[in-house]
């Protein structure tokens, strides 16, 4: 199958990201660029450019005015999306052998990089919502709690992070959270993903952002919650906590040295977008139609989740008695492709592009669907996965990943430690990491969620050999 091809092919209604939906939300800064003579911009660092870590030029410029623009110490444009920039932040944060707390629905993309640091991550677990089997995020008292039960012998704990908001659009004020865990002296990483939008300041009741909540260090992917095309991304800084210098060198280790001049430029018009009236006045429309689709929708029997983020749907599917994998098989063919589908949803990303008509074929499609599933019934509550609150790994995920490793039945697996991620794809987020060990309850628990997703959770794992 040839790739051009596909990259122009009609998919429907794309509610999935980028959230410029495939080019109509793209700022007409960028919009004019792409209509220039192809390729004129696939430009090298060239000294009146420079780069991302570069002193001088026109990058340099750009990130301290969106620094400046932003009311933080400094930023840094990436062209490796969150992924790059979350993981340069980890390691500038905490030393080897130093010790990390990390929330249990942190992406895949921080747990590699203790794999590259060499970092030992404390694990904690979070509030269950068993309706639809995803967690919910920790308020102070949560947090109070687990600092509590945080273990006292050992390296110290150095940094923390957060996840805010979730794929799914859920999130509350992280400020007291944010606070509590820097007086226990850690330096704070929030994960912000999918939140750009929340930082425009837009007049519209959408939770803060974690940048105006005293976060050291937020990471914001420009492709999931603002205008930029796919891959770009944007770390702050601000507060005295942590080197400038530190997450610059973090940055050269994992930064390409060849980095996309476009790609580049679609960070600092993505940036502006907000601050221009007519980017901030989209926006604000953008939000008020998605409430205003959400509450049509409900008012028609269509089963959507609450959250606190009105560019994402979540439908849910396991109300009716189908997994949102299942709605997502369905709905594809049919033009209506979403961005997450889970066993009892499926995320409709709506980013920031109009979608006329959208609330009459959901609709339409809804009660199709439901036809076609005669012989349903809502699902059961989901089980929470068997963990404590707070747990560290076995061994170390570096220990673990580098170790002599064998493939073992996932029925056979109780008492084996994790050598890989198992980690159904979307959203990223780990069931398990390297370095766990398996005991009786959650492997169980594991192959009970086969019934659910499938071959995401394959029959074997890739398990430390004599561990």
């Amino acid at each position: 199958m040839a790739l051009l091809p596909q990259l122009t092919r009609r998919l429907g209604q794309p509610l999935f990201l980028p959230a410029h939906g495939r080019g109509a939300a793209l700022p007409d800064g960028l919009r004019q660029l792409l209509r220039r003579r192809a390729g004129v911009w696939d430009l090298p660092e060239l000294p009146a450019l420079g780069g991302p870590l570069e002193a001088d030029g026109a990058i340099a410029d750009s990130q301290r005015s969106a620094a400046a623009a932003m009311g933080v110490a400094r930023c840094w444009y990436g062209v490796n999306g969150a992924t790059g920039l979350l993981q340069a932040a980890l390691l500038a944060m905490v030393r080897p052998g130093e010790r990390v707390l990390l929330p249990r629905n942190v992406h895949r993309s921080l747990i590699q990089a203790c794999v590259l640091g060499d970092l030992r991550p404390v694990l904690f677990d979070l509030p269950f919502q068993s309706d639809r089997g995803q967690p919910a995020p920790a308020d102070s008292a949560w947090i109070e709690r687990v600092l509590q039960a945080l273990p006292r012998d050992g390296a110290p704990i150095r940094a923390a992070v957060l996840v805010h908001p979730t794929y799914q659009g859920y999130a509350n004020d992280p400020t007291a959270v944010i606070q509590r865990l820097q007086q226990q002296g850690c330096c704070v990483l929030v994960d912000e993903a999918h939140g750009c939008h929340f930082a425009a300041g837009v007049d519209h009741p959408l939770p803060p952002s974690a940048l105006h909540c005293g976060a050291d260090l937020v990471v914001h992917s420009l492709q999931k919650s603002a205008a930029a095309l796919a891959q770009t991304a944007v770390l702050w800084l601000q507060g005295e906590r942590l080197d400038p210098v530190r997450v610059e060198r973090s940055l050269g280790l994992l930064q390409t040295t060849s980095p996309s001049a476009l790609l580049l430029a679609s960070c600092e018009e993505a940036l502006q977008h907000w601050q221009r009236p007519q980017g901030r006045c989209e926006l604000l429309q953008r939000l008020q139609e998605a409430e205003a689709l959400a509450n049509g929708l409900r008012h028609s029997g269509v089963p959507l989740l609450s959250n606190q983020d009105p560019l994402r749907l979540i439908l849910h599917t396991g109300q009716a008695g189908i997994t949102g994998l299942d709605a997502d098989d369905w709905f594809l063919p049919r033009g209506l492709v979403g961005e997450l589908p889970e066993p009892a949803s499926l995320t409709l990303c709506l980013g920031l592009a109009r979608h006329r008509g959208l609330g009459r074929r959901m609709r339409h499609h809804w009660q199709n669907l439901l036809r076609s599933f005669p012989d349903r019934t809502p699902l059961p509550a989901f089980e929470a996965p068997p963990l404590p609150l707070v747990t560290s790994p076995a061994q170390s995920p570096t220990q673990a990943w580098t170790a002599e490793h064998q493939q073992v039945a996932l029925k056979d697996a109780e008492g084996c430690i994790a050598a890989e991620l198992l980690c159904p794809y979307p959203p990223g987020i780990p069931l398990l990491i390297p370095g766990e060990r398996l005991d009786r309850q959650r492997q169980r628990w594991l192959e009970r969620q086969q019934l659910f997703w499938g071959d995401q959770i394959p029959d074997a794992l890739t398990v430390v050999s004599g561990g």
